[in-house]
């Protein structure tokens, strides 16, 4: 594994990470917000490109509004009012978006300092990355320790485990935000990608893209991706979800056909020749379009407008605090949160 300094947070080192082989899939990754910042994929041909947008300089993470590459918690996506209740006790969280919390507030995991060790992996060596969140940060209750695990096979598995505990009763429910352009980070919009989710539900959602606790079919909706679907041929109708999320930004009821891992979705990049294909222990999907990316300046100069790049975010619910009869993201003390999500790489036949 290369590693290299990239640059001083409020005195925290912040580094580099590279995994895999030159000439094949590579992976970068910074231990500032967990975050990946660079992924190298072959196309059909050999070619490598990066396939996941991002920045060039520290200092854009530190800024960044889109959570790009991160890893985002405690909370991955949106709690309604900015509060729940826990053993009889309201917890108001930080609003950062309108009067919601969205992927655990203003700061949350995505622009931390996490400390890096190397570990042994599952084919050599893998990056543990660890955080330690307090009492009342965003308001969270619970001391709650964290560990993410990066490790990159030879047959272009990408795999992310997650675990965590807490001293007191908490909420968890963790995702990495990489937004992902098969055809190169720099490419353009993502609406040639082919899409299948392994899902035959979503959690419809208000205006303030808070799902409502319902779980519909998506048959005779434009969500439904259960074939192969490019991602563009139905975003702009004028469906009601659609026009809620500005596209697509939705939760998907995955299928768990057996226990642990479960495929959840497959993007195909005919052009290029490149997939991907999604691996979860988790309950739940958003597939989101990028519909609110605006031009913010990435990598090499390039220029990242809307729909430019897709997120497939593995998790609980959200507003699940609100639903019970959602999968539960509440964390007992001294139980553990272990998931697993893989980002498997390849190319067509």
């Amino acid at each position: 594994m290369k590693r290299s300094e990239w640059g001083v947070i409020e005195g925290e080192l912040v580094e580099r990470f590279v995994l895999g082989q030159a000439g094949g899939l590579q992976v970068e990754i910074t231990n500032f917000g967990a975050a990946i910042v660079g992924l190298w994929a072959p196309d059909r041909a050999g070619n490598l490109a990066d396939v996941v947008l991002g920045y060039d300089q520290l200092q854009a993470y530190v800024d960044c509004t889109k959570s790009l590459g991160v890893i985002v918690g405690r909370h991955a996506n949106r709690i309604g009012g900015a509060k729940f209740t826990l053993n009889e006790r309201e917890y108001r969280l930080a609003t950062n978006d309108g009067p919601n919390h969205i992927h655990g507030g203003p700061w949350g995991f995505g622009k931390v300092v996490w400390q890096p060790t190397v570990v042994e992996g599952r084919c050599g060596e893998a990056l543990q990355l660890s955080y330690f969140s307090p009492h009342g940060e965003e308001g969270y209750p619970g001391n709650l320790q964290v560990q993410v695990i990066y490790d990159l096979t030879p047959e272009g598995d990408l795999w992310i485990d997650y675990w965590a505990q807490a001293d007191q009763d908490t909420v968890v429910n963790l995702t990495n935000h990489a937004y992902f352009n098969l055809a190169g980070h720099d490419s353009g919009l993502i609406l040639d990608h082919d899409l299948q989710l392994c899902a035959d539900f979503y959690t419809p959602m208000d205006e303030q893209s808070l799902p409502i606790g319902e779980i519909r079919q998506v048959e005779n909706t434009p969500l439904d991706f259960r074939t192969a679907t490019p991602i563009g041929l139905r975003i702009d109708e004028g469906h009601e979800q659609l026009r809620f999320g500005q596209g697509y930004d939705h939760n998907w009821v995955l299928r768990q056909a057996q226990p642990g891992l479960n495929k959840a979705a497959r993007v195909e990049h005919g052009k290029s020749g490149r997939f991907l294909e999604v691996w979860t222990t988790k309950p739940g999907l958003q597939f989101y379009s990028g519909n609110f990316l605006d031009g913010t300046k990435g990598k090499g100069g390039s220029s990242y407008p809307r729909r430019s790049g897709f997120c497939l975010e593995t998790q609980y619910f959200p507003n699940s605090l609100l639903h019970p009869h959602f999968p539960s993201a509440i964390l007992k003390a001294g139980e553990t949160y272990a998931h697993s999500t893989i980002y498997r790489f390849g190319v067509l036949d």
